[in-house]
């Protein structure tokens, strides 16, 4: 089951929080509220959000210093920033908010359907990104516990089975071999044969070379009596 994305929202005004929510609660992911920028650095220590929603004016450390630090530590510096600002002082302004590292800046009052699509996108995106993780580290493990074991299970099984086709094809070989010798057959039959048990030579070597623990040595080969 995939869980639900976190989305943190930074604003010293409870009502703006309130109303954040509001609009965000159709996502159906869970929202974390912080107070302030150092609330909110505290909650980025422990978990991990798909997006912030990040106030600008906010008493103590603003948006922009509390974005400067969100982006200096390597745990949270890729996490996309959404600044919010009910002032607009112009292309300096905006401009100083994407410098601080934000992915959008939006003035109050927005439209909740604008918010919220931005929002979705990011949220999205994060889902894929987690998918792909788990499955990198589900085969991760799966290759280091083989590696632990020395053996791989269906590989193994994949060994066994061709060894024991080539056992019999060896098999087949020996008895075609001995039939020529018993017959005297005529000297091409004999060299095409003595090529198949060459073929057979090999090909039982570089299998047995597959085998887990060998150390790249062949076992003794089966016996051709």
């Amino acid at each position: 089951m995939v869980q639900k994305a976190k989305i943190l929202l930074v604003d010293d005004r409870p009502e703006n929080l309130l109303a954040l929510e509001a609009i965000l609660s159709a996502l159906d992911q869970t929202l974390v509220r912080a107070s302030s920028g150092e609330e909110a650095l505290k909650a980025l220590l422990t978990d991990d959000f798909a997006v912030i929603l990040l106030d600008v004016q906010m008493p103590g450390m603003d948006g922009f210093e509390t974005a400067a630090h969100i982006k200096r530590r390597e745990r949270t510096r890729d996490i996309p920033i959404i600044f919010l600002t009910a002032i607009n002082h112009g292309p300096h302004h905006t401009f100083r908010g994407y410098a601080a590292g934000a992915v959008d800046y939006i003035s109050k009052p927005f439209d909740p359907w604008v918010l919220r699509a931005k929002v979705s996108v990011f949220v999205e995106l994060y889902m894929k990104n987690c998918q792909l993780r788990e499955q990198a580290a589900l085969l991760r493990l799966q290759l280091e516990g083989s590696n632990r074991a020395g053996v791989v299970k269906e590989p193994a099984g994949l060994l066994a089975e061709l060894s024991a086709r080539l056992a019999a094809v060896e098999e087949q070989a020996e008895a075609l071999s001995k039939q020529l010798d018993d017959e005297s057959a005529d000297a091409g039959a004999v060299a095409t044969a003595a090529h198949l048990e060459r073929k057979l030579t090999g090909l039982r070597r570089a299998l047995d070379a597959l085998e887990p623990g060998t150390g790249g040595s062949a076992p003794t080969l089966p016996s051709q009596h």
